[in-house]
């Protein structure tokens, strides 16, 4: 891919490179703040499902070293793409990627393999689409060609035993993530995002450990942008600084 259809682009203020398409799916905030939710041990084994370019990957990878990190997505172009990114980033003997279908069972080596599981899904159920979407054909970046409960379902059976999850998803389908959370996984954390004081949330964080009995909790979470749209302070301490987020 040469600069007419990518740029080179730069996560954390500088600490991370990504060089992603310059049309369709970008990586964006939402990425970063997922990478910031996890908190594994350094010989914690995580596995990005639906990983695109490496977005929340590469920041994971930077703010633990010697992390050892699976990309799984759908799209083999997406995958070129994140193995490039991870040999950028001079990651390519702790981080890999790989093609696989979330609508398909995890398979032989992954099922139950994994400390942490973390995931970007796509947002809109396939219902919301409107005529022009389906006339230019769906992104599977943006739009479900699984159904949310089976995306978490597969994120669940990657999992080991007591593992934990993490994913990043629009607030207002807090509702199925969390019906689709807990047949597998108690002590669930629901961290907003808030775009400006006193205005709704538009994302949500949200962790939880397999097999965990214990209870659920709202949590305050983070303003993003000043009135004047600029960063708050906690927001840039996770977007350049690369501070993880306590969802404790």
């Amino acid at each position: 891919m040469d600069s007419s259809t990518q740029t080179h682009d730069w996560l954390l203020g500088g600490k991370v490179e990504i060089a992603q398409p310059r049309k369709g799916y970008r990586v964006s905030v939402d990425a970063i703040f997922l990478a910031a939710a996890v908190a594994p041990m350094t010989d914690s084994t995580v596995l990005d499902i639906g990983c695109g370019d490496g977005g929340a990957t590469l920041c994971l990878a930077w703010r633990v070293p010697g992390l050892a990190i699976d990309g799984l997505d759908l799209r083999a172009d997406a995958l070129d793409r994140f193995s490039s990114n991870v040999s950028r980033n001079g990651w390519q003997d702790r981080v890999r990627g790989f093609v696989h279908d979330v609508a398909d069972a995890p398979g032989e080596g992954v099922v139950g393999a994994y400390d942490w599981t973390i995931s970007n899904p796509p947002y809109l159920p396939a219902k919301r689409m409107d005529q022009r979407g389906k006339a230019d054909g769906w992104d599977p970046a943006t739009t479900e060609l699984v159904e949310l409960s089976q995306w978490i379902s597969f994120m669940a059976a990657c999992l080991s035993e007591r593992g934990h999850l993490a994913l990043v998803h629009r607030a207002d389908r807090i509702e199925d993530v969390l019906s689709a959370l807990m047949p597998y996984c108690g002590a669930i954390r629901v961290f907003p995002l808030w775009p400006k004081r006193g205005a709704e949330a538009k994302r949500v964080i949200v962790t939880a450990q397999k097999g965990a009995r214990g209870p659920s909790k709202i949590l305050s979470g983070l303003v993003l942008h000043e009135y004047d749209g600029s960063f708050t302070p906690a927001a840039q301490a996770v977007l350049i600084d690369g501070e993880a987020l306590d969802l404790a």
